[in-house]
Protein backbone atom coordinates (compact mmCIF):
# COMPACT_ATOMS: atom_id res chain seq x y z
CA UNK A 1 0.00 0.00 0.00
CA UNK A 2 1.29 3.32 -1.18
CA UNK A 3 1.90 6.23 1.63
CA UNK A 4 -0.62 8.50 0.13
CA UNK A 5 -3.29 5.42 0.27
CA UNK A 6 -1.82 4.40 4.40
CA UNK A 7 -2.59 8.27 4.97
CA UNK A 8 -5.88 8.95 3.44
CA UNK A 9 -4.88 12.03 2.00
CA UNK A 10 -5.23 11.02 -1.87
CA UNK A 11 -6.92 8.75 -3.92
CA UNK A 12 -5.90 6.15 -6.09
CA UNK A 13 -6.06 8.30 -9.26
CA UNK A 14 -4.01 10.61 -7.32
CA UNK A 15 -6.01 13.14 -6.69
CA UNK A 16 -5.94 14.42 -2.90
CA UNK A 17 -9.06 13.48 -0.54
CA UNK A 18 -11.00 16.23 1.50
CA UNK A 19 -9.88 16.58 4.67
CA UNK A 20 -11.21 15.35 7.44
CA UNK A 21 -12.43 16.27 11.35
CA UNK A 22 -10.47 19.61 12.54
CA UNK A 23 -8.31 20.30 9.68
CA UNK A 24 -11.58 20.36 7.59
CA UNK A 25 -13.24 22.73 9.73
CA UNK A 26 -10.25 24.88 9.76
CA UNK A 27 -10.31 24.96 5.66
CA UNK A 28 -13.98 25.35 5.66
CA UNK A 29 -14.12 28.57 8.05
CA UNK A 30 -12.94 31.98 8.24
CA UNK A 31 -14.07 32.41 11.36
CA UNK A 32 -12.39 29.89 12.96
CA UNK A 33 -8.70 31.39 11.06
CA UNK A 34 -9.37 34.26 12.23
CA UNK A 35 -10.37 33.67 15.82
CA UNK A 36 -6.61 31.52 15.90
CA UNK A 37 -5.12 34.28 14.50
CA UNK A 38 -6.92 36.41 17.38
CA UNK A 39 -6.04 33.86 20.05
CA UNK A 40 -2.38 35.20 20.95
CA UNK A 41 -3.75 38.66 21.42
CA UNK A 42 -7.30 37.55 23.16
CA UNK A 43 -4.94 35.18 25.78
CA UNK A 44 -3.36 38.83 26.67
CA UNK A 45 -6.22 40.88 26.91
CA UNK A 46 -7.77 38.24 29.30
CA UNK A 47 -4.70 37.97 31.24
CA UNK A 48 -3.39 41.99 31.55
CA UNK A 49 -7.16 43.36 31.37
CA UNK A 50 -10.36 41.01 32.03
CA UNK A 51 -8.50 39.25 35.14
CA UNK A 52 -7.69 42.29 37.14
CA UNK A 53 -10.82 43.86 36.73
CA UNK A 54 -12.63 41.01 37.42
CA UNK A 55 -10.67 41.06 40.69
CA UNK A 56 -10.78 44.75 41.40
CA UNK A 57 -14.81 44.49 40.99
CA UNK A 58 -14.80 41.02 43.84
CA UNK A 59 -12.68 42.93 45.74
CA UNK A 60 -14.58 46.27 45.74
CA UNK A 61 -17.49 44.35 47.60
CA UNK A 62 -15.00 43.52 50.54
CA UNK A 63 -14.09 45.59 53.57
CA UNK A 64 -11.01 45.90 55.20
CA UNK A 65 -10.66 44.56 58.42
CA UNK A 66 -7.40 45.30 61.00
CA UNK A 67 -4.61 44.64 58.50
CA UNK A 68 -7.03 42.11 56.03
CA UNK A 69 -9.92 42.04 54.30
CA UNK A 70 -13.56 40.81 55.05
CA UNK A 71 -14.39 38.90 52.18
CA UNK A 72 -17.87 39.18 53.16
CA UNK A 73 -20.11 40.35 50.43
CA UNK A 74 -21.50 43.71 50.86
CA UNK A 75 -22.06 47.24 48.95
CA UNK A 76 -20.90 49.37 51.78
CA UNK A 77 -18.09 50.62 49.95
CA UNK A 78 -20.43 51.89 47.32
CA UNK A 79 -23.02 53.71 49.76
CA UNK A 80 -19.35 55.00 51.52
CA UNK A 81 -17.98 56.13 48.00
CA UNK A 82 -22.05 57.62 47.22
CA UNK A 83 -22.38 59.58 50.85
CA UNK A 84 -19.08 61.01 51.68
CA UNK A 85 -18.22 64.81 49.70
CA UNK A 86 -14.54 64.16 49.79
CA UNK A 87 -15.04 61.64 46.75
CA UNK A 88 -17.63 63.49 44.89
CA UNK A 89 -15.28 67.01 44.86
CA UNK A 90 -12.07 64.97 43.68
CA UNK A 91 -13.69 63.08 40.97
CA UNK A 92 -15.30 66.19 40.07
CA UNK A 93 -11.94 68.07 39.82
CA UNK A 94 -10.59 65.41 38.37
CA UNK A 95 -12.93 65.50 35.42
CA UNK A 96 -12.67 69.60 35.54
CA UNK A 97 -8.81 69.16 35.12
CA UNK A 98 -8.73 66.16 32.25
CA UNK A 99 -11.31 68.05 30.22
CA UNK A 100 -9.63 71.15 29.90
CA UNK A 101 -6.28 69.39 29.56
CA UNK A 102 -8.01 67.40 26.95
CA UNK A 103 -9.15 70.68 24.83
CA UNK A 104 -6.38 72.60 24.79
CA UNK A 105 -3.92 69.40 23.72
CA UNK A 106 -6.46 68.53 21.00
CA UNK A 107 -6.70 72.44 19.74
CA UNK A 108 -3.05 72.98 20.00
CA UNK A 109 -2.37 69.68 18.27
CA UNK A 110 -4.94 70.12 15.58
CA UNK A 111 -3.32 72.98 13.75
CA UNK A 112 -0.25 70.89 13.37
CA UNK A 113 -1.51 67.92 12.25
CA UNK A 114 -3.55 69.93 9.63
CA UNK A 115 -0.39 71.66 8.86
CA UNK A 116 1.42 68.18 7.75
CA UNK A 117 -1.22 66.47 6.09
CA UNK A 118 -2.06 69.70 4.22
CA UNK A 119 0.91 71.89 3.67
CA UNK A 120 3.60 69.50 3.65
CA UNK A 121 4.92 67.35 0.73
CA UNK A 122 8.02 65.76 1.46
CA UNK A 123 9.26 64.31 3.64
CA UNK A 124 6.13 64.40 6.29
CA UNK A 125 7.02 60.58 8.46
CA UNK A 126 10.30 63.58 8.93
CA UNK A 127 7.96 66.11 10.20
CA UNK A 128 6.05 63.67 12.71
CA UNK A 129 9.73 62.59 14.00
CA UNK A 130 10.53 65.92 15.27
CA UNK A 131 6.89 66.82 16.44
CA UNK A 132 7.18 63.71 18.37
CA UNK A 133 10.93 63.60 19.66
CA UNK A 134 10.35 65.39 22.94
CA UNK A 135 8.12 62.47 24.34
CA UNK A 136 10.71 60.09 23.51
CA UNK A 137 12.18 60.69 27.12
CA UNK A 138 10.74 59.59 30.35
CA UNK A 139 7.56 60.78 31.46
CA UNK A 140 8.31 61.27 34.72
CA UNK A 141 11.81 63.35 33.60
CA UNK A 142 8.97 65.48 31.55
CA UNK A 143 7.11 66.46 34.84
CA UNK A 144 10.35 67.06 36.69
CA UNK A 145 11.15 69.68 33.61
CA UNK A 146 8.10 71.45 34.18
CA UNK A 147 8.11 71.61 37.74
CA UNK A 148 11.28 73.26 37.11
CA UNK A 149 10.34 76.05 34.72
CA UNK A 150 7.11 76.54 36.48
CA UNK A 151 8.65 76.65 40.07
CA UNK A 152 9.15 80.02 41.75
CA UNK A 153 12.64 80.87 41.20
CA UNK A 154 12.01 78.76 37.25
CA UNK A 155 12.59 80.12 34.32
CA UNK A 156 9.02 81.73 34.12
CA UNK A 157 9.11 83.93 36.88
CA UNK A 158 12.96 84.68 36.61
CA UNK A 159 12.46 85.52 33.49
CA UNK A 160 9.71 88.15 34.25
CA UNK A 161 11.29 89.38 37.65
CA UNK A 162 14.69 90.09 35.14
CA UNK A 163 12.32 92.17 32.67
CA UNK A 164 10.56 94.16 35.13
CA UNK A 165 7.19 92.76 34.62
CA UNK A 166 6.51 91.51 37.79
CA UNK A 167 7.72 92.17 41.63
CA UNK A 168 6.89 88.54 43.16
CA UNK A 169 6.75 85.01 41.75
CA UNK A 170 3.77 84.24 40.04
CA UNK A 171 2.39 81.76 42.89
CA UNK A 172 -0.32 79.99 40.42
CA UNK A 173 1.75 78.55 38.31
CA UNK A 174 2.82 75.71 40.43
CA UNK A 175 1.44 73.44 42.72
CA UNK A 176 -2.03 74.53 41.10
CA UNK A 177 -5.00 73.14 38.68
CA UNK A 178 -2.80 75.09 35.95
CA UNK A 179 0.27 73.17 36.36
CA UNK A 180 -1.46 70.05 36.30
CA UNK A 181 -2.73 70.94 32.95
CA UNK A 182 -0.14 72.36 31.15
CA UNK A 183 1.95 69.58 32.20
CA UNK A 184 -0.42 67.05 30.67
CA UNK A 185 -1.14 69.00 27.69
CA UNK A 186 2.59 68.65 26.88
CA UNK A 187 2.87 65.12 27.91
CA UNK A 188 -0.23 63.71 26.26
CA UNK A 189 0.27 66.11 22.40
CA UNK A 190 1.68 63.31 21.03
CA UNK A 191 -0.82 60.71 21.34
CA UNK A 192 -3.55 63.81 19.88
CA UNK A 193 -1.60 64.31 17.14
CA UNK A 194 -1.04 61.08 15.57
CA UNK A 195 -4.61 59.94 15.30
CA UNK A 196 -5.10 64.23 14.00
CA UNK A 197 -2.99 63.22 11.22
CA UNK A 198 -4.31 60.17 10.00
CA UNK A 199 -7.68 61.57 10.04
CA UNK A 200 -6.69 64.46 8.13
CA UNK A 201 -3.99 62.49 5.72
CA UNK A 202 -7.25 60.31 4.50
CA UNK A 203 -9.81 63.31 3.58
CA UNK A 204 -10.24 63.23 0.15
CA UNK A 205 -8.76 66.42 -1.64
CA UNK A 206 -11.33 66.51 -4.62
CA UNK A 207 -13.66 66.98 -1.95
CA UNK A 208 -12.21 70.20 -1.38
CA UNK A 209 -11.73 71.03 -4.77
CA UNK A 210 -15.28 70.57 -5.77
CA UNK A 211 -16.63 73.17 -2.67
CA UNK A 212 -14.27 75.51 -4.15
CA UNK A 213 -15.74 75.07 -7.66
CA UNK A 214 -18.14 76.04 -6.51
CA UNK A 215 -17.08 78.79 -4.74
CA UNK A 216 -17.03 77.82 -0.67
CA UNK A 217 -14.26 80.00 0.87
CA UNK A 218 -11.21 78.32 2.98
CA UNK A 219 -13.14 79.10 6.47
CA UNK A 220 -16.52 77.28 4.84
CA UNK A 221 -14.45 74.29 3.31
CA UNK A 222 -13.27 73.83 6.48
CA UNK A 223 -16.46 74.25 8.35
CA UNK A 224 -18.42 71.69 6.12
CA UNK A 225 -15.94 69.24 4.99
CA UNK A 226 -12.11 69.14 6.86
CA UNK A 227 -13.38 69.14 10.24
CA UNK A 228 -16.74 66.54 10.04
CA UNK A 229 -14.54 64.64 8.22
CA UNK A 230 -11.81 64.77 10.92
CA UNK A 231 -14.30 63.56 13.85
CA UNK A 232 -13.25 60.39 14.06
CA UNK A 233 -9.60 61.76 14.85
CA UNK A 234 -10.36 64.51 17.26
CA UNK A 235 -12.56 61.45 18.86
CA UNK A 236 -9.86 59.54 19.04
CA UNK A 237 -7.17 61.89 20.35
CA UNK A 238 -10.01 63.01 23.00
CA UNK A 239 -10.45 59.56 24.46
CA UNK A 240 -6.63 58.74 24.18
CA UNK A 241 -6.67 61.82 26.05
CA UNK A 242 -9.28 62.17 28.73
CA UNK A 243 -9.19 58.69 29.96
CA UNK A 244 -5.73 58.04 30.95
CA UNK A 245 -5.59 61.88 32.29
CA UNK A 246 -8.85 61.42 34.57
CA UNK A 247 -6.66 58.98 36.56
CA UNK A 248 -3.16 59.86 36.51
CA UNK A 249 -1.85 60.78 39.69
CA UNK A 250 1.98 61.26 38.94
CA UNK A 251 1.53 65.05 37.69
CA UNK A 252 -1.24 65.99 40.29
CA UNK A 253 1.47 64.46 43.13
CA UNK A 254 4.62 66.31 41.89
CA UNK A 255 3.04 69.65 40.73
CA UNK A 256 -0.66 69.59 41.50
CA UNK A 257 -0.65 70.62 45.77
CA UNK A 258 -3.48 70.34 47.77
CA UNK A 259 -5.54 72.02 45.10
CA UNK A 260 -4.46 69.54 42.17
CA UNK A 261 -4.63 66.65 44.19
CA UNK A 262 -7.00 64.31 41.65
CA UNK A 263 -8.86 61.00 42.09
CA UNK A 264 -6.08 58.98 41.36
CA UNK A 265 -4.36 60.09 44.00
CA UNK A 266 -6.90 59.34 46.42
CA UNK A 267 -7.03 56.37 44.85
CA UNK A 268 -2.95 55.51 45.04
CA UNK A 269 -3.83 56.60 48.66
CA UNK A 270 -6.06 53.81 49.41
CA UNK A 271 -3.70 51.19 47.76
CA UNK A 272 -0.88 52.70 49.47
CA UNK A 273 -0.61 54.38 52.77
CA UNK A 274 -4.30 53.72 53.52
CA UNK A 275 -3.94 49.58 52.74
CA UNK A 276 -7.77 50.22 52.01
CA UNK A 277 -7.35 47.93 48.83
CA UNK A 278 -11.44 47.19 48.94
CA UNK A 279 -12.01 51.02 48.80
CA UNK A 280 -9.28 51.66 46.21
CA UNK A 281 -10.89 49.02 44.13
CA UNK A 282 -14.29 50.91 44.82
CA UNK A 283 -12.73 54.07 43.57
CA UNK A 284 -11.45 52.61 40.50
CA UNK A 285 -14.90 51.20 39.23
CA UNK A 286 -16.52 54.19 39.75
CA UNK A 287 -14.21 56.13 38.13
CA UNK A 288 -14.74 53.42 35.05
CA UNK A 289 -18.57 53.56 35.30
CA UNK A 290 -18.07 57.50 34.86
CA UNK A 291 -15.75 57.41 32.26
CA UNK A 292 -17.77 55.33 30.06
CA UNK A 293 -20.83 57.28 30.97
CA UNK A 294 -18.90 60.83 29.42
CA UNK A 295 -17.52 58.78 26.67
CA UNK A 296 -21.15 57.58 25.63
CA UNK A 297 -22.29 61.41 25.54
CA UNK A 298 -18.99 62.51 24.01
CA UNK A 299 -19.88 60.52 21.03
CA UNK A 300 -24.17 61.22 21.05
CA UNK A 301 -23.17 64.92 21.02
CA UNK A 302 -20.26 64.75 18.41
CA UNK A 303 -22.49 62.50 15.86
CA UNK A 304 -25.06 65.33 16.54
CA UNK A 305 -22.77 67.69 15.77
CA UNK A 306 -21.43 66.01 12.50
CA UNK A 307 -24.57 65.59 11.47
CA UNK A 308 -25.25 69.23 11.76
CA UNK A 309 -22.33 70.26 9.63
CA UNK A 310 -23.29 68.11 7.29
Amino acid sequence: MSDAASTGTATSSGKPRASTGFAALFHRSPTLRGYLMLSPALVIMVIGVLLPFLILVVMSFWTREGFGFDTTITAANYARAASEPIFGVFLIRSFWVSGIATIVTVLLCYPMAYYVAFHVHRHKMLWIILMTLPFWTSYLLRVFAWKVILGYEGVINSSLMTAGLIEAPLEFLLYSQTAVIIALAHAWAAFAILPLYVSLEKIDRSLLEAAADLGDGPVKRFLRITLPLSLPGIISATFLIFIPTTGDYITPALLGGPDGAMIGNLIQLQFGAVNNWPMGATLSIVLMLWIAAVALVFIFVTRKSKESLI
